[in-house]
C-alpha cells in the first residue's frame, strides 16, 4: 500500500500504484482531489509526453506544483494516463 501525505493530511492511497523512475504514479480513484488545484505548469519529458502539474493545497497552506500528471502520454508510458505522482516535500510511503 501507497500513500502520499502532506502537512499531515493524506492525499493519496492506493495498493495499485505504478513505480516508473522511482515514482509512485497514483490511480486517478485514488486521489483525495479537495487537496489539489491545477496549475498553468507543464513540462515534457522525451518518452513521456507533456505533464501537467498541480498545487497541493492543505489548511491554507500551498505547495506549488507538487503533483504532476501525464493525461495524454506517448504510448511508452501509456500505463500512466491519468495516474498523478507527487514531489516537493509530499511524502510517499510504500
Amino acid at each position: 500500500m501507497a500513500q502520499a501525505t502532506w502537512n499531515g493530511v493524506v492525499i493519496a492511497t492506493s495498493d495499485e500504484t505504478i513505480l516508473l523512475e522511482g515514482n509512485h504514479y497514483f490511480p486517478p480513484e485514488s486521489i483525495d482531489h479537495r487537496y489539489l488545484r491545477p496549475s498553468s505548469t507543464t513540462t515534457r519529458c522525451p518518452w513521456k509526453g507533456l505533464a501537467g502539474y498541480y498545487d497541493v493545497t492543505v489548511d491554507g497552506e500551498v505547495n506549488r506544483d507538487a503533483a504532476w500528471v501525464y493525461e495524454d502520454p506517448k504510448p511508452a508510458a501509456r500505463q500512466i494516463a491519468g495516474y498523478v505522482a507527487f514531489w516537493r516535500g509530499v511524502q510517499v510511503d510504500a
